[in-house]
Parts: structure tokens; sequence; C-alpha cells
């Protein structure tokens, strides 16, 4: 019988140890995240009682954060265009990216910031978009996989063809999305999706026009990232 040698240095034994590192910190309040130095991977926890998100609050309830509801990375500045230039140590991306996420949560009308807690790690830059990957297989997280628009940033003055994200639908109240058009979509329909998600049944299809919205600002989050 043959077995394969252990390469520490293989991708997917890399992606792990950046992903046992990470669950191995404790999560503090997403609202108390202060000056943070450096760029990598921050995985986002709901312990909230929005009825949609039961599952997720249950996952995380008595201290044990085993289901996060959203996964992200934070690119040093220049990381893209800069490659193994970028010093993941030093900068605000980090800081900057979860301050963005906590102004949209506390904008939301049906969200409290005080139900979210974080878990973040910097990380040399070639590896961040992998521990990213990994951690988003591992744990699929509802706001990565059937609720898209989170991560988006104030899109400036709106384009002919841009509608409120499918997370502006369902949490109103950021006001940067505001000056966006309404694509049809409702929050039942939001809450179904969420539903049928968890549930392991097959997701009703976004209208195309945000399916394709979605696709393009996933693509120009990728081209932007390290802008944050």
């Amino acid at each position: 019988m043959t077995s394969t040698p252990y390469n520490p240095l293989d991708k997917l034994n890399i992606a792990r140890s950046i992903e046992a590192e990470i669950l191995d910190r404790d999560p503090i309040s997403l609202s108390a995240v202060g000056a943070i130095l450096g760029a990598g991977v921050y995985v986002i926890y709901y312990t909230g009682g929005f009825p949609a998100y039961a599952p997720v609050a249950a996952g995380n309830s008595g201290g044990l954060f085993q289901k996060p509801i959203y996964i992200g990375k934070a690119i040093p500045k220049g990381g893209r265009k800069g490659g193994l230039t970028a010093d993941a140590s030093k900068g605000t991306a980090l800081a900057e990216r979860l301050g963005q996420h906590a102004s949209s949560i506390s904008q939301a009308t049906n969200l409290e910031l005080d139900d979210f807690l974080v878990r973040h790690l910097v990380v040399d830059d070639i590896w961040i978009p992998l521990g990213e990957n990994m951690l988003i297989e591992t744990f699929k997280p509802v706001w990565n996989r059937a609720i898209d628009g989170f991560g988006n940033k104030d899109p400036g003055r709106r384009r002919a063809t841009q509608y409120k994200s499918p997370w502006d639908v369902l949490h109103p109240g950021r006001k940067a999305m505001e000056k966006l058009a309404d694509s049809g979509l409702t929050p039942e329909y939001l809450i179904k999706r969420i539903e049928d998600y968890f549930a392991g049944r097959p997701l009703a299809r976004l209208p195309k026009v945000i399916a394709d919205q979605v696709a393009a600002e996933e693509k120009e989050a990728e081209e932007s990232a390290d802008e944050a």
C-alpha cells in the first residue's frame, strides 16, 4: 500500500493551518474593533434574534461560535498590484474593512451591532485569498452563499442598471444604497431563500438582472480589494 508523503507546504495544508489559527482566537464584539494593524481574514458571527437566522444564532450560543454568518478578507493596499512586496503587517486594511461592516450593520433597521462578533487574523498577503476560500468552503456562511451584497461598498453615482442588493432588500437602511433602484425582490422571497439554504434545498434563482449584477460586483470587489 502506498501513501502520499505529507507536504506541509501543500496548498490545502496551508489553508487548513490558517483556518486553525483564526478559529483558535477568541471572538470580540464587532463594535469594539479598534486600531487593528495589518491585513488578513476575518470571520463574523451573529447571535441576535432575527428569525431567519435562528440556525446561525443557535450555532453560536453558549460561547460555541461554530456558525459564521459572513467571512471576508482585507488585502493590504497595493497587494494586488505589488504582489510579494505588500506587507500585510502594516496599514489598516482589516480595521477599515471591519469598520465598514460595522457601519452597514448599524444602519440596517432590523439588525443590532451588539449581536455581532468577529475573529480576525493578520496573514501574509499571498495567503489571504487562500485562507478566505478555505473558511468559506468549510462554513458556507449564509451571507456569502445565499444573501449577497453585505460586502458591497458605496457605489457612488448610481449606474442605470444597478439595483439594491439582496442584503439591502432584506436589511434596509444603508444610506449609500438608498440611491439604487428596486429590483422587485421582496424580503419574503429572500427569507424563503434563507430557509431553503439552511434546509439544503435548491435555492430559487435570483432575477437575471440581480444575478448579473452580483457577478459583476464580485469581480469589481476583487479588482479593487487593495484600495479599501
